[in-house]
């Protein structure tokens, strides 16, 4: 029995639920619960109908270098029990799907490219040497725990050479990258623009990439060949998306767009090009990291952007505007793809705010959900400097493995939420700090998952048909009830 819950056992009806809780410092405890004829209190959530608000298909991580690193701290039976427990499909988190990085991102070891060449349009020099020492091996042990797994790419930088300023940043930093200050003029033109509600605060004035015929051709050409050395690898990539965060103007591997370049590039070079070259291939437009909802409204106003893209990718500052465009533009796909980072915290504070996005994203109609780093070391310090958390985290020192608070918050979704559930109706946080949402599984089984944010334990009531599911959550949990 968990320890500190209330169970109400009045009025029991036959149909029983396992009641899966987890509190700092006390995981992963399960009892039994069931469901009530009747309740005094008003249910937060009715599910009496089988309409869904989406399918779920998919939950995934990015695969970094910085990861591979943590993970050979380990011996190699320590390996294996943290891939199980990661990817294999009978794991504790179930992920099937995988982000490959194209190029450096802000988790490698440091910046690199496959083709930093200036001036090979034709990518003659073009090779994954460098994925072959670190992404490549990573990305294969988990396909020998998982070999269904599938996997989705997106560049943080094109070679630098294919950019205004020549350098893999956009903005500089003294100590950390040798980008000049003064390079920085082509992001803004000294132009004010600024409006703290928003992210950016202010949007920039020109694309970083370089708007010449020759450099977009090249480029989509040069994302060809990258799945295509990937496919030879026998990893089957089966989806792109143009940039990670063409918003974020940062002192690591980035590149900014405009709207008006983001169009150009994908509708008249990516995607035209992947359909003669890799016509198998998915063409999603992401990922998206803004909530200036008129920009990415202006991109997607363009009539040909519904024949060039099949689905629609948001992440950080963009999932806060998901609903009102997935509204708007109800035929594309959705999924969100990177899970905030915090701050290499490891607490249960990130672990909450890492639940609560995942109601909001998967509420918000996403059916897929990709996780940032699922394995770090110590304090999960990037090669910029910047702390991060993981799901996982390696003590350098003693070689050993910490399931993080994110993991639980994670697992509480992941280990019941498979391919094919229904997700039938959802809680935002809110003022009462409730986030709840109702499922239904592949064979017909209601599932609920909640949390309790607040310092005390809170009254949570659902309707599920006629009946009532009534139960106490304890102060700042994790709950999961799956329908036996």
């Amino acid at each position: 029995m968990l320890s500190g819950l209330t169970i109400s056992l009045t009025g029991m009806y036959a149909q029983s639920f396992t009641w899966i809780s987890s509190t700092e410092g006390n995981v992963w405890k399960e009892a039994e619960v069931k469901l009530q004829t009747k309740s005094n209190q008003t249910p937060v959530l009715k599910a009496d109908t089988n309409e869904s608000i989406q399918t779920f298909k998919k939950w995934g991580t990015c695969f970094n270098e910085l990861g591979w690193d943590a993970l050979n701290m380990l011996s190699i039976d320590d390996q294996k029990v943290v891939l199980n427990n990661i990817f294999a499909p009978d794991g504790e988190l179930k992920f099937s799907m995988g982000r490959i990085p194209m190029n450096a991102n802000d988790y490698a070891r440091n910046w690199y490219s496959c083709d930093e060449v200036p001036g090979d349009f034709k990518l003659n020099y073009f090779n994954i040497d460098r994925d072959k020492q670190t992404l490549i091996p990573y990305v294969k042990r988990a396909l020998k725990v998982n070999p269904n797994m599938t996997f989705w790419i997106s560049p943080w930088s094109p070679p630098s050479w294919m950019k205004v300023n020549h350098y893999y940043s956009v903005k500089s930093k003294a100590g950390v990258n040798q980008l000049s200050a003064q390079a920085e003029i082509a992001l803004y033109e000294g132009i004010e623009n600024v409006d703290k509600k928003f992210y950016p605060k202010q949007v920039a004035e020109n694309d970083y990439f370089i708007q010449d015929p020759r450099y977009l051709q090249s480029y989509a050409d040069y994302f060809c060949k990258f799945v295509s050395a990937y496919q030879k690898e026998k990893i089957p990539v089966n989806r792109v998306m143009f940039q990670n965060e063409p918003w974020a103007y940062s002192i690591y591997p980035a590149c900014a767009w405009t709207p008006e370049g983001i169009i150009r590039f994908n509708v008249e070079y990516l995607a035209p090009t992947l359909k003669k070259q890799l016509p198998e291939i998915e063409l999603y437009l992401g990922t998206l990291n803004t909530n200036r909802i008129e920009l990415v409204d202006k991109i997607l106003s363009d009539p040909r952007m519904k024949d060039a893209v099949e689905g629609i990718g948001f992440q950080w500052w963009g999932g806060q505007i998901l609903p009102e465009i997935r509204k708007k533009y109800p035929n594309y796909k959705y999924m969100q793809t990177e899970s905030e980072c915090g701050s290499g915290t490891f607490d249960w504070k990130a672990a909450e705010h890492t639940f609560n996005l995942i109601n909001h994203y998967l509420g918000g109609g996403c059916e897929e959900y990709t996780f940032w780093n699922a394995i770090l070391c110590d304090e999960g310090t990037s090669g910029w400097g910047w702390k991060q958390n993981a799901l996982v985290r390696v003590d350098s020192n003693t070689s050993s493995v910490i399931y993080t608070p994110e993991y639980y918050a994670v697992k509480h979704f992941s280990n019941r939420v498979v391919s094919g559930t229904k997700i039938l109706q959802y809680k935002e946080k809110g003022e009462d700090k409730l986030p709840v949402m109702v499922l239904l599984t592949p064979d017909n089984k209601f599932l609920v998952v909640a949390g309790n944010f607040n310092d005390t334990p809170r009254q949570l009531t659902i309707q599920i048909r006629n009946k009532y599911l009534d139960v106490t959550l304890q102060g700042h949990s994790f709950n999961t009830f799956s329908m036996k």
